[in-house]
């Protein structure tokens, strides 16, 4: 998010209020109107030890979550959420903000926060840690978490990089009791899972295009900086992410990346992808101004009889032969709920694993190399032997 909306005039804040509780209800616009204030605090404390930093609320069996990353994103969604399933969730926060750390923590009635993430890490009565940093430090802190025991929602990208994945995936391996889960919301959308359901009864290739229209950005956004890896993998993973499930990992590989577009464009960008079933898929990400609803996506997809069109998460047309059907959410649903609730379900449940090893490699092997066809400019051919663990 771009724009600093509490600058913006008071006409302009109706218009955008009126609009949000229309797309996400009430209550989560409300924390999102909460959220913009969060991200100007300006609250700091004092010591480095979490001891000396404590929230207002006591202690309690049920605190068994740390947040590393008390951005508007944590804020507005993750802390959103965990609250709805359990008041009284939020053990320990962290953040290089410090007054974000604070505010989280006092927003969300958690017990304390630090200036030292390890002491997250650390805690013996934390069980799950959600990573909301930024995206180059989102494998390191996960890693320790995985060495510690802990199990950990990783924010996306999880990796920035083939030596960051690498390690990742060596962490999960030597510590099979840590369960890992990503924060690609969006397969666990109801309406995305309705598509799959009717895509999966067809056979044959598919034709796959998204359009998105994201935030402008300003040159000096943080999300440019080298080591975050661009907007590439912080945002057009959603999507490349979304693709392989569309595909399914089994008959993505091997395929060729053929990028159209300019060579160092930041924001902009198109690029195509052709699997080994001849399937088809294009992707447009485009950042030209303000988008005032926020984030809009469009996906159109051509599999045998099915023709269908997903309208930003909220709408969607089948059409299968002579039989057309509409189906839509009162509110816009990218699957953040569903996604942060099964993160925490999960982690408390004794027999319920996490991510698979393979699908966290594999995911992320095809946002890098996308990545890599859109920086140079040129065809990026991700073979079979490239997205095998036991080669790397």
């Amino acid at each position: 998010m771009s724009m600093d909306y509490t600058q913006a005039g008071l006409w302009f804040k109706i218009k955008k209020t009126v609009r949000y509780v229309r797309l996400y209800g009430f209550q989560r616009t409300l924390t999102k109107i909460r959220g913009q204030y969060h991200m100007k605090t300006t609250v700091d404390f004092d010591g480095l030890q979490w001891s000396n930093a404590k929230c207002h609320n006591p202690d309690n069996t049920f605190r068994q979550v740390g947040l590393i990353g008390c951005g508007n994103y944590a804020f507005s969604t993750i802390g959103y959420y965990l609250k709805k399933h359990n008041s009284a969730f939020l053990r320990g926060t962290y953040d290089i903000h410090k007054g974000r750390a604070m505010s989280l923590c006092e927003n969300f009635s958690g017990l304390y926060v630090t200036a030292d993430w390890r002491d997250i890490v650390l805690d013996p009565k934390i069980k799950t840690v959600f990573v909301a940093s930024n995206h180059a430090s989102h494998a390191e802190y996960a890693i320790a978490c995985i060495e510690a025991g802990k199990h950990v929602h990783i924010e996306k990208p999880h990796v920035v990089s083939e030596e960051q994945l690498i390690r990742l995936v060596r962490a999960m391996q030597a510590n099979p009791g840590s369960k890992v889960f990503l924060g690609f919301n969006r397969p666990k959308s109801l309406l995305f899972k309705k598509l799959m359901r009717v895509l999966r009864r067809e056979t044959g290739p598919l034709m796959i295009n998204w359009f998105i229209a994201g935030h402008k950005m300003p040159d000096g956004h943080w999300y440019f900086d080298l080591e975050e890896g661009g907007r590439v993998l912080s945002n057009l993973c959603h999507w490349t992410d979304l693709t392989l499930h569309l595909i399914t990992m089994e008959k993505a590989f091997p395929c060729t990346i053929v990028p159209a577009t300019p060579v160092g464009a930041k924001s902009d960008f198109v690029v195509s992808v052709i699997f080994p079933d001849q399937s088809c898929m294009a992707i447009t990400f485009s950042a030209k101004g303000h988008t005032f609803e926020g984030v809009r996506e469009v996906l159109n997809v051509h599999k045998e009889n099915v023709l269908a069109t997903l309208l930003d998460f909220q709408k969607l047309t089948i059409e299968v032969m002579d039989k057309k059907s509409k189906h839509w959410r009162v509110y816009r649903s990218h699957g953040h709920k569903e996604n942060i609730l099964n993160t925490i379900i999960k982690s408390e449940s004794d027999d319920e694993s996490g991510e698979d090893i393979s699908y966290v490699y594999e995911t992320a092997k095809f946002f890098l190399a996308i990545k890599q066809a859109i920086d140079s400019g040129n065809n990026v051919q991700l073979l079979r032997e490239d997205i095998s663990i036991d080669s790397n």
